[in-house]
């Protein structure tokens, strides 16, 4: 993806930092679309349908986390947070929803521009759709496109980030998932040593999907490596 052809939209409700934003994106080639309400930026994402969404969680009229929900209930475009907020509840909250970055104000110019090609490359990777959008694995099956996922005869609950792990999983269908690339997609590049994350949703993946967890057919460790998903398995 080129960045003269490349669509940011940035949301915040600061005329300074928009300023900022606009004028070292634009010096890049990007192209940029601003907004200051929550109001604003759903209803600039669909008109001008961004390659990635800078986006602010302290707005004035609606908070961020609605605006962040509003998206992902139609799509997958990656979003870069932006917040003053520094707990690590906030931050895990922001990612849960389907945040792909989270960004602490103040923050330096060149690291931010670094995690927005970080976030380019996530979604063009993500956005390179299998030759199906549903996908049977024959003990469940995955609709990429509704992003659902059946097992027997109804649905399958899977929180944000378990169904983020998954997709990119199926999305890459067997080919080996290295730990770094799931955590970077999934939680952002702070997150690269937190291997243990993986096999926590890893196990919780495998005992809402598999027919028996301890030894599963379709969601693979390699060990020391990464994770594979392949339709079918030994028995």
């Amino acid at each position: 993806m080129s960045a003269e052809k490349t669509r940011v939209l940035v949301v915040d409700d600061e005329p300074q930092l928009l300023r900022a934003l606009r004028i070292n994106l634009n010096a890049r080639g990007f192209a940029v679309t601003t907004a200051a309400t929550g109001a604003a930026a759903l209803t600039a994402a669909a008109r001008e349908n961004p390659h990635v969404v800078v986006l602010d969680l302290g707005l004035p009229d609606i908070d961020g986390l609605t605006v962040l929900e509003g998206l992902r209930g139609w799509t997958t475009v990656p979003v870069i947070v932006l917040s003053a907020r520094t707990d690590a509840a906030d931050k895990v909250v922001a990612l849960d929803s389907g945040a792909d970055d989270y960004v602490t104000k103040p923050f330096g110019m060149e690291e931010f521009l670094a995690r927005l090609r970080a976030a380019l490359r996530r979604g063009a990777v993500s956005n390179a759709t299998s030759e199906s959008p549903v996908v049977d694995a024959g003990a469940f099956v995955v609709d990429l496109a509704a992003k659902q996922v059946t097992r027997g005869e109804g649905p399958v609950h899977l929180t944000p980030t378990e169904w983020g792990i998954l997709e990119l999983l199926v999305r890459h269908e067997g080919k080996l998932v290295s730990q770094s690339d799931i955590l970077t997609a999934v939680w952002g590049p702070g997150y690269l040593g937190q291997s243990n994350y993986l096999r926590v949703y890893l196990a919780s993946l495998r005992r809402k999907l598999e027919e028996d967890p301890a030894h599963p057919r379709h969601l693979l460790t390699e060990a020391g490596m990464g994770y594979r998903f392949v339709r079918s398995g030994p028995r």
